[in-house]
């Protein structure tokens, strides 16, 4: 199958300040863009040429470097936007609980997801995920994902520095600690959680 650019789930200018229509423009419309080209590109007239986002990714793994991270990329980017909201919202019923249980507090989560995002080395992904029965916050670094492994990811925020060069500069933790205060999508991780499986790109 040819995967496609997914629309973003708001206005480009709704998570102004922490994250600009500028910003967006480039990082959904030119970064965005380019892994699923390059996803099409490597993977037409191959024996994945039909498979789903999901199984690109798990098939490229260890094996083909450059397919694996432009399809992870794909994918990691469609579960960033998703989880990004306009309004500000709160957890709420057992994502809420969990998240007290393994962190003390609502506002514990918060910091501890901005220093681990700010501690980030490099360029990554910071993620809320899931993993029998118990969330943590865990890391990945460059292209890598948890699409394809035993987590079951709910939040992901993106620590690459295009993600927050333009409205920051390099003070990523200033980007972490506007998108965590106002524009975290809890909807959509309490969706993940109650789904138990891992969230699939839009085909």
């Amino acid at each position: 199958m040819s995967f496609s650019l997914i629309d973003l789930p708001f206005d480009k200018d709704a998570l102004d300040p922490a994250i600009s229509a500028e910003t967006l423009s480039y990082h959904h419309g030119k970064h965005h863009q380019a892994y699923v080209d390059k996803t099409n590109a490597a993977i037409e007239g191959t024996d994945m040429a039909d498979d789903d986002l999901e199984t690109v990714i798990a098939k490229a793994r260890g094996s083909k470097q450059g397919l694996f991270n432009n399809a992870a990329q794909v994918w990691n980017h469609g579960f960033y936007w998703h989880s990004l909201a306009a309004e500000k919202s709160h957890p709420s019923g057992e994502l809420k609980s969990m998240v007290e249980e393994a962190f003390g507090s609502i506002e514990d989560f918060n910091s501890k997801l901005a220093d681990r995002g700010g501690g980030h080395f490099a360029s990554g992904w910071v993620w809320l995920a899931e993993k029998d029965g118990k969330v943590s916050i865990e890391e990945s670094h460059d292209a890598d994902t948890l699409a394809d492994g035993d987590f079951n990811p709910l939040l992901v925020l993106d620590v690459w520095e295009h993600a927050y060069y333009l409205d920051h500069q390099n003070a990523r933790p200033a980007y972490l600690k506007a998108v965590i205060e106002n524009n975290l999508n809890w909807s959509f991780a309490s969706e993940n959680l109650a789904r138990g499986e891992t969230w699939k790109y839009p085909s």
